[in-house]
């Protein structure tokens, strides 16, 4: 790589010619502000906040966008420049809704604020028009576009990095906005509920449907009894609530503060994971050597699926039928936990505390029910849970270490990884490995799965049977993928998405980073070292040697893949149209 020499505030530096003014100023600490830019997802220059004067140039210059080049001398604080930034910024907030009080991210950050504090914008010198807009609620995702400063990172997101496109800039001049086709409701289109647009909103016009009440009212209901149940993803996410570093597995601590909110029972989802493995191997087995559809692909992401219901219908025979692990195991504490402690199972609430806002919709599909009963009641997302711990003034930093509740209290770190792209995909490996061979595998941790590489391909040898395996995150990846398989272009036998990039870690309704983060450390990664920690730290680490899914098989389920596990643990999917998701 080719290297220039550029000079910023005085400082000389020697840096890659294809970097841009702001990766080059932050190579010296210089942290220009920035509002719309989020690094590989949204570099436009639109709202103008990271303006810098270059030498020679009559015009500032939008440091996100404008590149190095040899001997440029840049100066990013003249008063020209702060002035720029600052009337800037008073024109964003002259129309914004601030109701800051009453906002989704007054309890935790929003770009916005966090911009004008560090500019010292105190007062508004313009008056703009109030926006008084109507709000889209749908059954995972809240739209206010009376909060939205049009940064473009929520289009960027769902057009270019998920290649779902519902949401783009519409109308002009002071009537534009971000919407919808026809002005439809998003859960009237084919959005996919992933969150994605959250994650990257720097004010509160995107948030999660809230359901933090519906959880207090049931644990403050003396008839119910009320079971929460965790995913892996979000033990290592939840600390940076509370300001813990990136990644930070804080599993104990969880369980103690759900235990302080006042539920009954804290299990792990981790348990559903290897139930899930266990009757996806068994298919896998089935449909390999039966010359079943192929490649199997997995359905354990929500996201994923009403994706392929709407892009991909021709497929969906080849996805699997297992339910997600969430949803298996609420319908497992819904039978067999229930008949096990003498409970009327609607009697029993379900809370599922989730990394992703689609699970909201996955628990409210009509599918998703056995004999009236629905497997699960309430879902939150790690954002939620963080809430409800702060609300009531935990500590949780302080918190000492508990384990989770028995009978399914001690899961795999196979169901751990399910986190992390391609920890489906490397849980069913194991145990598809020993089933096969009826030896126990020394070797289990499968490197080629594993990494943030869009699309991954390996070919694994599971005793008699060679497999080819392809994993795939973030959906338009997963476009990528399927229309390889759908043309035939590539085979393999069983296939991994996530919905979102990065998998779970990543999902919808983790905490929120701020840009200035998020554009500079991986939190995908960061989140799944965690996961993998913790999986090398588990005595056990393949799904079929969890004692708990032994003794549900024994005494409940019968075989994986028999038809009491069938009636439980599975279910099907259905093509949808393009605009007919009502």
């Amino acid at each position: 790589m080719n290297k220039v020499n550029i000079t910023i505030d005085g400082i000389k530096l020697y840096v890659p010619e294809d970097y841009t003014i702001l990766e080059a100023a932050k190579e010296v600490s210089i942290n220009i502000p920035t509002l719309c830019f989020l690094k590989d997802v949204n570099e436009i220059g639109c709202c103008r906040m990271c303006l810098v004067e270059v030498k020679g140039s009559s015009a500032l210059q939008a440091a996100c966008v404008h590149p190095v080049k040899e001997g440029m001398e840049v100066f990013t604080h003249t008063p020209k420049v702060m002035e720029a930034r600052k009337v800037n910024l008073e024109l964003i907030l002259s129309n914004h809704n601030a109701s800051c009080q009453t906002c989704t991210r007054s309890w935790m950050d929003c770009e916005l604020q966090a911009l004008a504090n560090k500019l010292s914008v105190d007062m508004v010198r313009f008056e703009g028009e109030s926006k008084k807009l109507p709000l889209d609620v749908g059954v995972s995702i809240v739209r206010d576009p009376n909060k939205c400063i049009l940064c473009r990172r929520c289009v960027s997101a769902c057009k270019n990095i998920q290649t779902v496109g519902v949401i783009d800039m519409v109308n002009r001049g002071f009537n534009t906005q971000v919407g919808s086709p026809f002005g439809m409701p998003l859960s009237e289109t084919p959005c996919v509920n992933c969150g994605q647009c959250i994650n990257y909103c720097p004010v509160g016009a995107l948030h999660e449907k809230d359901d933090i009440d519906k959880v207090w009212e049931a644990i403050y209901d003396p008839t119910k009894h009320v079971v929460v149940q965790t995913a892996p993803a979000v033990r290592v996410a939840l600390g940076e609530d509370f300001g813990m570093p990136i990644g930070t597995p804080v599993t104990g601590k969880m369980v103690t503060a759900l235990r302080m909110l006042g539920v009954d029972k804290v299990f792990d989802t981790d348990t559903g994971a290897d139930l899930t493995i266990m009757e996806e191997v068994a298919e896998l087995i089935d449909r390999v050597r039966g010359g079943g559809k192929l490649p199997l692909i997995t359905s354990c992401s929500p996201g994923w699926i009403k994706f392929c219901e709407h892009n991909f219908p021709n497929m969906l025979d080849h996805l699997s039928s297992c339910k997600s692990p969430q949803q298996m195991f609420g319908s497992v504490l819904k039978s067999y936990y229930a008949e096990k402690n003498g409970l009327d199972p609607k009697d029993v609430v379900v809370v599922s505390i989730m990394p992703c806002t689609a699970k909201k919709f996955e628990a409210a599909r009509p599918e998703m029910e056995v004999n009236g009963i629905r497997d699960v009641d309430v879902v939150l997302t790690t954002r939620e849970l963080g809430k409800m711990i702060y609300d009531i003034g935990i500590d949780f930093p302080d918190l000492g270490d508990s384990t989770f509740d028995n009978p399914f209290g001690n899961a795999t770190g196979a169901g751990v990884i399910f986190g992390a792209t391609g920890g489906v995909m490397e849980a069913a490996l194991r145990t598809a490995a020993d089933l096969l061979t009826g030896i126990s595998a020394d070797n289990i941790e499968y490197e080629p799965v594993r990494g943030l590489e869009g699309v991954k391909a390996a070919t694994v040898q599971a005793g008699d049977l060679t497999l080819r395996a392809a994993v795939a995150h973030g959906l338009g990846n997963a476009r990528k993928l399927m229309e390889k398989i759908e043309s035939g272009e590539e085979e393999f036998h069983f296939v991994e998405i996530m919905a979102c990039s990065g998998g779970c870690v990543n999902g919808g309704g983790q905490p929120l980073q701020l840009s200035n983060v998020r554009s500079w450390t991986d939190v995908r990664a960061e989140r799944a070292k965690g996961l993998y920690t913790e999986d090398r730290g588990t005595f056990i680490r393949k799904s079929h040697n969890n004692p708990a899914v032994k003794k549900l098989y024994k005494e409940y389920l019968g075989m994986a893949g028999g038809s009491r596990a069938h009636q439980l643990l599975h279910t099907h999917y259905e093509a949808r149209g393009n605009y007919e998701d009502k």
